[in-house]
């Protein structure tokens, strides 16, 4: 069974990073994100999706992808949406000295600056935690598609991201190679059922 809201559990753990987003009163809405591009293709399709129904989302951004596509960065910030650090090469805070792995995010990029960071598969340490957190907003998520794993029942998955959506969900997308099969198997349907139940996506 594939946990698609982990952030019951892992927040109790690290109640400082942020797993779901701040709603103003009578508002509606999730925070659509979306991991490991900017891709030249991939990443200008789901702007498309986005652009359709009028949704804000936040790309977390590898480093080394950003020196190969700058010009993908620069395309979804002017259409509204927001970037987030997710260090130079997607690395993991399991393994890591706590110095190599802020290095890692502090290298990212030269030409962007953000205070969203997101961790690679959501694994971080607690001093990598304290030495980041005084420069950076660390974003977790509440509802994660699984869209990057190999023949997955989009279909289940779907209907589990439905029933747990409420409003500041932070939804977890990945725009890469590896996972679009599948993103593009849910997203245009999530972003329809956001739409009928009223939802709008805003950036973080």
């Amino acid at each position: 069974m594939l946990l698609v809201d982990p952030s019951p559990i892992f927040s109790k753990v690290y109640p400082s990073l942020v797993w779901s987003a701040e709603q103003d009163q009578e508002e509606k809405s999730v925070c659509l994100t979306f991991d490991d591009g900017p891709h030249p293709r991939i990443t200008r399709e789901v702007l498309s999706i986005l652009a359709e129904y009028d949704f804000k989302a936040t790309f977390f951004c590898i480093g080394n992808n950003i020196s190969k596509y700058p010009e993908v960065v620069q395309e979804l910030l002017k259409q509204g949406h927001q970037i987030g650090n997710h260090t130079i090469n997607h690395e993991s805070g399991f393994g890591n000295s706590t110095k190599n792995y802020v290095k890692a995010v502090h290298d990212w990029s030269n030409e962007f600056r953000t205070h969203l960071f997101r961790p690679p598969y959501g694994r971080i340490l607690k001093p990598q935690i304290k030495a980041l957190e005084m420069d950076y907003e660390i974003v977790m998520w509440s509802l994660l598609s699984w869209d990057f794993k190999p023949g997955l029942n989009t279909t289940r998955i779907l209907r589990s991201m439905k029933k747990k959506t409420k409003p500041g969900s932070i939804v977890v997308f990945h725009d890469s190679e590896k996972a679009e099969k599948n993103m593009f198997s849910i997203l245009p349907e999530y972003c329809e059922f956001l739409k009928e139940e009223g939802y709008t996506s805003k950036a973080l």
